[in-house]
């Protein structure tokens, strides 16, 4: 076997066979906190009863970098009513993310796994992917890459998710 076959193989094993998909309730999770000074965890059951739109991103990922300041405004505008913005980074080195926050502050948690554990669980193959989660802990859409356009579609989306 060639070592491109071989490494295909060994991917292929390393990934769940079902990703999350819409209509799926979300794993549930407990993370450290990333922001310094700010010690602890948070766990996705600790926001249950609020809309979230749960975000995998690493400091590498240019996406993410456009994802942020509107996601940021986006809790900014609904947080009263309900949402919530949970960043998971998965970053192997912290000092990375850490880096990244200072260029591109939020005020939303961000949560760390650089283990993996937490990606896997989701079924994650790129960078961003998200989830939004209704009130009741099911995800409601399964959302790849970001593009500076999605953010008026993904706003509707989490109106409509607050009024139900």
């Amino acid at each position: 076997m060639n070592r491109w076959a071989l490494l295909c193989l060994l991917a292929s094993l390393a990934l769940p066979a079902i990703a999350v998909q819409e209509g799926q309730g979300a794993p549930a999770f407990d993370l450290p906190l990333l922001s310094a000074g700010r010690p602890g965890s948070l766990s996705l059951t600790s926001l249950s009863g609020k809309v979230v739109y749960l975000d995998f991103w690493a400091s590498w990922c240019g996406p993410c970098r456009v994802s942020f300041p509107q996601l940021e405004q986006l809790r900014l505008e609904l947080g009263p009513r309900g949402f919530e913005v949970l960043a998971v980074n998965v970053d192997e080195f912290e000092p990375d993310a850490l880096r990244f926050l200072e260029q591109v502050p939020v005020s939303y948690p961000v949560v760390r796994d650089a283990a993996g554990a937490t990606p896997a669980a989701y079924g994650i193959l790129g960078m961003p992917t998200a989830y939004l989660i209704d009130r009741a802990g099911t995800v409601r859409l399964v959302h790849q890459g970001y593009r500076k356009s999605d953010g008026a579609a993904l706003r509707d989306a989490i109106i409509k998710l607050l009024g139900e």
